[in-house]
């Protein structure tokens, strides 16, 4: 597999974990997913993300899902494996792993105790250091991780490390980091930048100079669309076809209960045979069902009318 580059474009689908109702593995749905993914138009995918359930796995299902996904994907488009973890010597034995296994580069988010710019950058100092020469994604979720990352803070990573190739951007929205990130002269080489949070912002993000996307959504499709459009010289439509979306995308996105959404919407397209959480977790209410399936419809309806 070639490794991730600068380069890196497109739409990376975060990939959820389908599970079994007991909570077990359910390979078979693993299967039909990476086959639903690239179909949809994924130029990549990231596995054991935080949407990945990825800290509910234990290391050797962890191998067992990477082993799977990568043997599915059959060297289509570059793998991400997400390898966060509280200690760096967890880090370097899973990326090793992953990246013998075929993986493209892996994803490293900060551990929520770095407080200062010094000591976010000394630990990606440190991380880079363990995993050699592995390309890593550099993850901005200050929401999930609490570590609030400046532009000079990623300034100072890209600058020190070769091996940081990509910026998950997504701050909430953090649209003007992008900006300076983009600035002319403002950093001496240039990475990749692909955004997460649902893709809510996608739109803005793209105009601001983003690379695409690397999140997941009930209908990634949308996404594959958006950036297509963007790219292709017709943003306009990107948007009509964002804006089609954007009333499940906001629905999904809701925090605490959005995995369970997405895996209502991808077992209600037959993605994945169970909307399963491993625990702990809880499906949807009936209440919650029936105001996705009302959001669904209505985005049909909208789909056609725009054509």
């Amino acid at each position: 597999m070639t490794h991730l580059t600068e380069d890196a474009h497109g739409v990376y689908v975060i990939a959820v974990t389908p599970f079994l109702p007991d909570g077990g593995l359910d390979l078979e749905s693993t299967d039909r997913m990476v086959d639903f993914y690239l179909e949809a138009g994924a130029t990549g995918l990231t596995v054991l993300g935080m949407m990945g359930e990825a800290p509910k796995l234990t290391i050797e299902e962890s191998r067992i899902v990477v082993r799977r996904i990568l043997a599915r994907v059959a060297g289509r488009v570059p793998v991400v494996v997400g390898v966060s973890a509280p200690g760096l010597a967890q880090i370097q034995a899973l990326s090793a792993a992953v990246m013998d296994d075929g993986a493209a580069g892996v994803m490293i988010a900060p551990p929520g105790n770095l407080h200062t710019d010094d000591q976010i950058v000394s630990y990606y100092h440190q991380a880079a250091h363990f995993i050699g020469d592995t390309p890593f994604v550099l993850q901005d979720f200050p929401l999930a991780t609490g570590v609030h990352m400046s532009v000079p803070v990623i300034k100072r990573i890209i600058e020190d490390l070769p091996g940081c190739v990509c910026l998950k951007h997504e701050d909430w929205p953090g649209l003007e980091k992008i900006s300076a990130l983009r600035a002319e002269g403002a950093v001496s080489r240039r990475i990749s930048v692909l955004c997460g949070n649902g893709g809510l912002f996608l739109p803005e993000e793209m105009a601001r100079g983003a690379d695409g996307a690397m999140t997941g959504f009930g209908y990634p499709e949308m996404m594959v669309d958006v950036v297509r459009h963007h790219h292709g010289g017709t943003p306009d439509r990107g948007q009509d076809i964002f804006d089609a979306y954007l009333p499940l995308a906001r629905y999904e996105l809701q925090p605490g209960a959005g995995l369970a959404v997405r895996k209502y919407v991808l077992a209600k397209r037959g993605v994945i045979a169970h909307a399963t959480l491993r625990r702990p977790g809880a499906a949807i209410t009936d209440t919650a069902r029936a105001e996705v399936d009302r959001l669904i419809e209505r985005q049909e309806k909208r789909l056609k009318e725009i054509g």
